[in-house]
């Protein structure tokens, strides 16, 4: 459920912001493209979004810009505080893609940012299958995050970013479930959804799944 990462989400709250705008060369390449990749998640949402992972409120930010309804579902206290820090008038409740509060208004769509990999396959399933029970026909999950398309290339990452000596980023490929484009698009189709994946840059996929 991702929630073995607390740890490191609530010591990388006061430099996330500046990770993701490139700062540290390490995450310049995974981050590419941010500001505009938070923008497709958010032209590509309706109605009133439940978003995981809000971390420190930038796709929070984003999607109250367009005019949506948000509540962010973010375990880690140390973000939930940057966030709400950020964005005053927004909920920020604690739980993870799979243990969290239920919004008492309907869900149209279902949104992240960067942090769906904090689960293993068998827990991204077990969410996506929270979530269709959770959305009616025609609802989104409107995901941003970092995939492969094989294990192969993912293996490909590994190696070049211990042959630029980016020890950080190599660690992180090992550590956490980065999955196959292949095993995302099996956990959509068999839980009832069309899905869609734009790739964003070297690392990040646009994936956009609507409920049948």
């Amino acid at each position: 459920m991702g929630r073995e990462f607390l740890g490191l989400f609530d010591e990388w709250a006061d430099s996330y912001d500046d990770s993701v705008a490139g700062i540290d060369p390490q995450y310049k390449d995974v981050f590419e493209n941010y500001d505009i990749i938070l923008s497709r998640v958010a032209k590509c949402a309706f109605g009133n979004i439940l978003e995981f992972g809000a971390g420190t409120g930038n796709l929070s930010k984003k999607l109250m810009e367009s005019g949506y309804q948000v509540t962010g579902i973010e375990p880690s206290a140390a973000m939930r505080k940057k966030a709400s820090l950020k964005l005053p008038s927004l909920s920020f409740l604690e739980g993870d893609f799979i243990n969290f509060p239920t919004p008492a208004e309907p869900v149209h769509t279902i949104a992240s940012s960067f942090a769906f990999h904090h689960l293993t396959d068998s827990e991204k399933e077990e969410a996506v299958i929270q979530y269709a029970e959770l959305l009616q026909p025609m609802g989104k999950i409107v995901f941003a995050d970092t995939l492969f398309e094989t294990d192969d290339h993912k293996e490909f990452a590994i190696n070049k970013a211990q042959n630029q000596e980016f020890m950080d980023l190599a660690e992180d490929l090992q550590r956490e479930y980065y999955t196959t484009l292949s095993e995302m698009e099996r956990i959509f189709k068999v839980n009832g959804f069309h899905v869609t994946f734009e790739q964003m840059n070297d690392f990040a996929w646009l994936i956009i799944a609507v409920k049948k």
